[in-house]
């Protein structure tokens, strides 16, 4: 329990909880812009009253994803600042461009988006839409472009232990970047999906607002059976990606020990990393060597290739691997399901199966945090994979009594701001009765 420890304590609760905000807030201003321009090319009013009630949902959580997001940055001056002095020249820019390309562009035509809908005409009221998913997208852009270069870092010199850039597209386009981008935002738009999956089948079951649930179950169906085997698809070239670039993350992945060929698919067991094995592992031959390396006598190198000190926690990411790929599994169940009773006509009137998609509505903001957990314990003990060791990168002063006061501090922070957010979303999710038929509770226009 020293300052380090708990430093990395209070990271991961901070990005834990607020990466939940951006996987649901950039799907979901994706898809109130397809709503808006859909209804200024239809002037469909059902359409429009969806779009309505979403507008509201994005309007609270935007506000907690800028609440919950401003914490982050300090925690570079209080908790990290000697990473902060050895990477600003190279972070401090990318996060700056995150700011003024992307923060201002959502900011801004936010408002129009919210208050415009009397105010101008719906082609601009759906521009606005437009690029406030523009914003959020590059707000991705930017954040994961510094990720990724943490990851794999690339387009630098070292001057008296400084990170200085010598190529700004290089620092961008890091080895494993556009991998990341396209593997992180599609899990994002597959997260509102999902969302709005359950939200439609909640008030199918209620017998409420049965045109929009209609249109929500529809739409995002399209979108899941895009996009579900698309990330299968992505994740398979971010594992290759990975497998060359960081293969001790890959090894623990895998818990994998012996560097061996016809690797073996574990798909349980409990890694014991002071015995370097596995017990009670169950497993399919050769099945890790044929979707790492596409050969079924590919060579695939164990943990015992690095010094215990520069191996990753190997059963905090084995079991996040598995949490992420179990959910995905179960995405795609629940899409193949969804699209054969579309086919047969029952999709709006199978019970059981709207239960199921409600409960999948937490399905993609688990599978994010697990993949999140795999991505980032996964590169310890680095905090610049490589070149930075992250007890390198702690605030020396640091004791652990003032992070214990911080942590306690930013808990109940995000007690309040996640408790906040709740109880403003909550009556949104009622049913409504106007004139004796029951409607969404939030589709009315934002005054």
């Amino acid at each position: 329990m020293d300052a380090l420890f708990l430093s990395r304590m209070q990271f991961a609760w901070l990005i834990a909880f607020h990466i939940l905000l951006p996987a649901f807030t950039v799907g979901l201003s994706c898809y109130v812009a397809t709503l808006e321009v859909r209804y200024w090319l239809g002037k469909d009013e059902t359409v429009r009253r969806l779009s309505a009630f979403w507008i509201k949902i994005f309007a609270i959580s935007f506000g907690m994803r800028v609440v919950s997001g401003i914490v982050m940055p300090f925690q570079f001056g209080t908790n990290w600042s000697r990473f902060t002095d050895a990477t600003s020249n190279v972070v401090g820019a990318l996060l700056a461009y995150e700011v003024v390309t992307a923060f201002f562009l959502e900011s801004a035509f936010l408002g129009v988006l919210l208050f415009g809908r009397k105010l101008v005409p719906q082609w601009a009221h759906a521009l606005s839409a437009v690029l406030v998913a523009l914003g959020t997208v590059l707000s991705s852009f930017w954040i994961l472009a510094v990720n990724s270069w943490m990851q794999t870092p690339a387009g630098y010199q070292i001057v008296d232990g400084r990170f200085f850039p010598l190529s700004l597209s290089a620092v961008i386009f890091t080895p494993s970047f556009p991998y990341r981008l396209a593997h992180t935002v599609s899990a994002f738009l597959i997260t509102t999906a999902f969302v709005v999956l359950a939200v439609g089948a909640y008030y199918l079951l209620r017998g409420a607002a049965r045109a929009e649930s209609r249109i929500m179950m529809r739409m995002s169906l399209l979108l899941l059976a895009l996009f579900v085997p698309l990330q299968i698809m992505l994740g398979d070239l971010h594992g290759l990606n990975t497998l060359q670039h960081q293969p001790a993350k890959v090894a623990a992945m895998e818990g994998i020990w012996e560097t061996q060929r016809g690797v073996a698919a574990s798909l349980f067991a409990l890694p014991d990393a002071e015995a370097e094995k596995n017990h009670l592992e169950i497993a399919i031959p050769k099945l890790a060597s044929i979707y790492l390396t596409h050969d079924p006598n590919g060579e695939v190198k164990g943990l015992k290739e690095w010094p215990r000190q520069d191996r990753p926690p190997v059963a905090v990411v084995y079991f996040a691997f598995r949490v992420m790929v179990g959910v995905g599994l179960l995405m795609l169940a629940i899409v193949l399901t969804g699209l054969l009773l579309w086919w047969r006509g029952r999709l709006f009137d199978t019970r059981w199966y709207l239960r199921a998609c409600q409960v999948s509505g937490a399905f993609g903001f688990i599978a994010v945090v697990a993949g999140w957990t795999v991505t980032e314990v996964g590169r310890q003990p680095w905090v610049v994979y490589g070149l930075m060791r992250t007890s390198e990168g702690v605030t020396p002063s640091l004791t652990t009594l003032d992070v214990l006061i911080s942590l306690a501090g930013y808990v109940l922070a995000y007690i309040i701001i996640f408790g906040g957010g709740f109880v403003l979303m909550r009556p949104m999710s009622a049913v409504s009765n106007a004139d004796g038929q029951a409607t969404l509770a939030g589709g009315s226009d934002v005054p």
